[in-house]
Parts: C-alpha cells; sequence; structure tokens
C-alpha cells in the first residue's frame, strides 16, 4: 500500500481510443495514434501525484476490442500488481466500449490494488480535450489507499463509477457516462478521491478455458417482435442468449412461446432493455410478463443490465461453468447491486 512518505506507483496502459486520435496531416477525422508516453508528458502535475510505468498496449479503437483482449489486459495488469510493485493499474481506452471492458475485467480482477479505467469524449487536438484531465483523475484514484479492494472503477469527467453499474448514455456529452440508479460510487478533487461507502464486491470468477469461445447472444425485443430472431439464433448453435426485455422483463405473448422452446437448449438470461432498475420476479402475470417467462426457465439478470448479463454469461460459459452453476451465480449476482456484503 502507499504510505504518506512517497508518491505511489502506478502503472498506465493504453489500448487507443479517442485519448489517443490525431488527424492526418492534412486535418479531417481522427485516428488512434498517440502511444502512452505521449498520453502522460501531455498531462500537467502527473507526474506529482505518482511514480509512473507506462506502456503501450494496443493503439485502436475501443470497438475493435475483444472479450480474449480484454482478458489479456487483465492478465498484463496484474502482471503489474503482483511482479511490478505498484499500487495500481490505470487502463485508458476508447470509451465506446468501456462501460464492458472495465465489468469483464472487474469478473476476474482478484487483487486489491485499484484498477481504473479511463479515456476521453475529445480528441487531444479539440479544443477543450477531456483526456488529460481524465488520465490525472484516473492516477489519483489508481493510487489511493481509499480505493483499494474495489474491484474495477471507471473514471471520467472526475466521477467515480463502479464497474457493474457505468453506462455510457450519450454519443458526444462531458459527461456521457451514468451509473443508474444509485450513481457513482465516489469524486476526484482536489487531487484526491472521496467515496460514498465502503468495498463490497464478488469474489474473481475462473480464467475461460483454453480454446473455449462461447457465442453469447444479445438480443432486444420491439413492437411485434415475433421471436424470428431468437429462434435464428438458437437454430444456429449459439451457447447462451441474453433478451434484453420491454420494462420489468416483459416480451410479446409469441416471443414468449419461443423462449421456452429455445430454454431447453441454451441458457436465456432475462434483463430490462431500459437500462435502470432490476427485472421484477412476481408483480405481473401475463403471457410473456417477467413471472410467465421465469417460470419458462430464463435466469433473472436483476439489477444487471443487458450488456452486463451477457459479459457474465459469457464468462460463465468460458470458464466451463455447468448450469447449475449458471443459474446460481447469474441470479446471485443480479439479485445484489452492491455486491455480496450491500
Amino acid at each position: 500500500m502507499a504510505g504518506d512518505a512517497r508518491r505511489p506507483r502506478v502503472a498506465v496502459g493504453s489500448l487507443g481510443g479517442t485519448i489517443t486520435m490525431t488527424p492526418a496531416s492534412g486535418g479531417g477525422a481522427v485516428t488512434p495514434s498517440l502511444r502512452a508516453d505521449d498520453l502522460v508528458s501531455a498531462v500537467p502535475g502527473l507526474g506529482e501525484v505518482a511514480e509512473l510505468a507506462v506502456a503501450t498496449l494496443r493503439t485502436e479503437p475501443g470497438a475493435w476490442l475483444t472479450p480474449p483482449d480484454v482478458v489479456a489486459v487483465g492478465e498484463w495488469a496484474r502482471g503489474q500488481a503482483a511482479d511490478g510493485g505498484v499500487d495500481g493499474v490505470v487502463v485508458v481506452q476508447g470509451t465506446d466500449t468501456i462501460e464492458e471492458t472495465a465489468y469483464l475485467l472487474d469478473l476476474y480482477w482478484d487483487r486489491p490494488e485499484p484498477l481504473v479505467v479511463s479515456g476521453a469524449m475529445r480528441a487531444p487536438s479539440a479544443a477543450g480535450a477531456d483526456g488529460p484531465a481524465n488520465l490525472l483523475a484516473a492516477t489519483v484514484v489508481a493510487g489511493s489507499a481509499a480505493a483499494r479492494d474495489r474491484g474495477v472503477l471507471v473514471v471520467l469527467n472526475d466521477d467515480v463509477h463502479a464497474a457493474v453499474r457505468v453506462r455510457k448514455t450519450d454519443t458526444v456529452a462531458m459527461h456521457a457516462f451514468d451509473s443508474a440508479p444509485f450513481g457513482p460510487v465516489g469524486r476526484v478533487h482536489e487531487r484526491r478521491v472521496s467515496f460514498a461507502g465502503g468495498p463490497a464486491r464478488w469474489p474473481a470468477l475462473p480464467l475461460p478455458v483454453a480454446g473455449r469461445a462461447p457465442r453469447v447472444a444479445l438480443l432486444e425485443t420491439h413492437l411485434g417482435d415475433c421471436g424470428d430472431l431468437l429462434r435464428l439464433v438458437a437454430d444456429d448453435g449459439y451457447d447462451g442468449v441474453v433478451l434484453a426485455g420491454f420494462g420489468a422483463g416483459h416480451v410479446s405473448a409469441a416471443l414468449a412461446e419461443v423462449v421456452g422452446e429455445v430454454v431447453p437448449r441454451c441458457p436465456v438470461v432475462l434483463a430490462s432493455r431500459t437500462g435502470g432498475g432490476p427485472v421484477l420476479a412476481g408483480t405481473y402475470g401475463f403471457v410473456g410478463s417477467e413471472q410467465d417467462l421465469l417460470a419458462r426457465g430464463v435466469l433473472p439478470a436483476g439489477w444487471l443490465d443487458p450488456r452486463k448479463a451477457r459479459l457474465l454469461l459469457w464468462a460463465l460459459l468460458a470458464a466451463g461453468a455447468d448450469a447449475e452453476t449458471v443459474r446460481a451465480t447469474v441470479t446471485a449476482r443480479g439479485a445484489a447491486p452492491g455486491g455480496p456484503t450491500a
């Protein structure tokens, strides 16, 4: 743990994203080009808050990342904490996929050191570029003793979000990230971080089995959905499905019948497409309601949004979990919005 007599040691790994993007020599659209050294050198006062170990892991858009890529980043971060002796780790990447990559990292992160994910909404060449401020804030959090044992955190716009809750809710706004319905878990101010509550985290999941790459579909229902896409996915041999239902977890009567056909063939997790609030369990009783779908064998995502639920199901299947473990884990983690001790 970092002490008061020295600066904390923080490893910074760059994957690319808007924070690294510059226009070509003739101007115009931006693409990833800057390396990790370029990023840290552009942040005033960064060296005052931490002693840095810097690495360029990738230089690409966040949309290009895959689950195996993210697992590899987590292993790099683990090596920095376990073997490199750092007090915390920062990963910078494109904001398009932060809400997913951070949660996947969190599923496997078993270290007490903070692992912080950050990025930028504006490229370095834009007026009011936010990358330097976000990197400074992320480094402050990564080096803070108060951030230990909190798993993976996302830091942007001076807000600190839990990986399990954070969502990108705007395409261009500086305040694009939110954690509905409970809000951020902390704030950065005057080069320190304040948290609203104590740590609460789940045990890390087993890493994927070598060579296992489950296919897990994410389907959002819509007006007039009769289940054709769900049937096609099941017929194509997908290993699992997350179904983003209306409201508290509802679908049409026609889709409900298809759900009943698919559940015996692969796990189907029911989430809400709203992005806020839990899937209910016993309020509505019509065909296609949450109660009806649960009776047909779907797994309740609870407070997990569809994207998080898909990653959890992917991680369980990638580790070779049996049906009972999948059901118990999805149900438990969905039911406790703040972690097992909340």
